[in-house]
């Protein structure tokens, strides 16, 4: 460990589940990393909807993790656990952590940390590891997608339907995304997606139907399941992919299994907190050899909506929760 830390540090914590206002600063113990871990002195950490799942009781922390929110930060290392080599000291790195990202100091598995390269700021690059991993994991490597295919996203504004558009592009999909409003649709269509369907003003399968030409598209990302999962599979070509990352609209569908049968649907998902050390470093890997150099490029950046000190974390949360964000929404320590 570097000399000069702090024993006590802020971070942003709850006691009792329920809305924005439970989220209060507080001194915790300065965290001590374990073995193949680096402690970072924060930058800035990303704001996302799992932080706010926790917040209401609804998504708790796998048993190891931090009982503080917080799944991704950037920073500098400043402090190192056991077998971590002497050169990771003073690099600028962004993580995903499996909890304590609202915080001046945090932990993070070595094997999953991605370099900042010069030309990103460090509030951007904490806006990347959550969205990116999870895209990439989900898209690329659960939901097969290859160049010259289709896909649908829904939530195109949100920090991941936003990363979706932006990598789907570059490795040559086509992407449908829905939106909420004209305006967010406009954005979309700004940010690089093919189609923005104004899920309010039209019926998407309908819209998804005309834009294809009837033929379908080749996945579908869904964040909202419950009755969207039957109208998403609707939008599906023969042999489509349906991947789920989040349950918004409900934990249950009713699919029709004889459909998924003629059609040969695959219907698959994925939460990426409760994945093993193991498995995270692999996805971190992959996203290193095959996204990763289009950030180091200056090609990829993620799309920024607001930055709130880390003592409004409240403040954020409620932004998050008024649908109005494009983007990412990332706290600055």
């Amino acid at each position: 460990m570097s000399e000069n830390l702090p024993t006590e540090i802020m971070a942003i914590g709850f006691d009792q589940p329920g809305g924005p206002e439970v989220l209060q600063p507080r001194q915790v113990p300065l965290p001590q990393p374990r073995a193949g871990q680096v402690l970072v002195k924060v930058a800035f950490a990303g704001v996302n909807r799992p932080d706010v799942m926790q917040r209401l009781g609804k998504y708790p922390p796998p048993k190891d993790a931090s009982p503080l929110p917080g799944l991704e930060i950037a920073g500098e290392v400043v402090g190192l656990g056991e077998g971590v080599s002497s050169d990771w000291l003073g690099r600028k790195v962004c993580s995903l952590v499996s909890g304590g990202g609202y915080a001046q100091y945090c932990l993070a598995e070595a094997g999953h940390c991605l370099p900042v390269p010069e030309s990103l700021s460090l509030a951007e690059a904490a806006a990347l590891p959550e969205t990116m991993l999870t895209v990439w994991h989900n898209v690329f490597e659960r939901g097969w997608a290859r160049q010259g295919e289709t896909i649908l996203v829904h939530g195109g504004t949100s920090g991941i339907g936003t990363m979706a558009t932006m990598l789907g592009k570059h490795f040559g999909i086509t992407v449908i995304v829905t939106c909420g409003s004209p305006e967010k649709c406009a954005r979309a269509l700004e940010i690089g997606a093919a189609h923005a369907i104004d899920y309010k003003a039209s019926d998407f399968v309908e819209e998804v139907a005309r834009i294809t030409g009837g033929k379908g598209v080749d996945l579908v990302l869904d964040m909202i399941s419950g009755d969207y999962v039957a109208r998403n599979l609707k939008c599906l070509s023969e042999d489509g992919r349906h991947v789920s990352i989040a349950v918004q609209g409900g934990a249950k569908a009713e699919v029709n299994m004889a459909v998924i049968m003629s059609r040969r649907y695959t219907l698959t998902g994925s939460t990426l907190r409760p994945r093993s050390v193991e498995f995270k470093t692999m996805l971190v890997q992959d996203v290193l050899d095959n996204a990763w150099p289009l950030v180091t490029a200056g090609d990829l950046r993620p799309v920024m909506d607001r930055v709130f000190p880390l003592a409004e974390a409240a403040a954020a949360h409620a932004w998050m929760e008024s649908g109005d964000h494009v983007g990412k929404i990332v706290l600055e320590v």
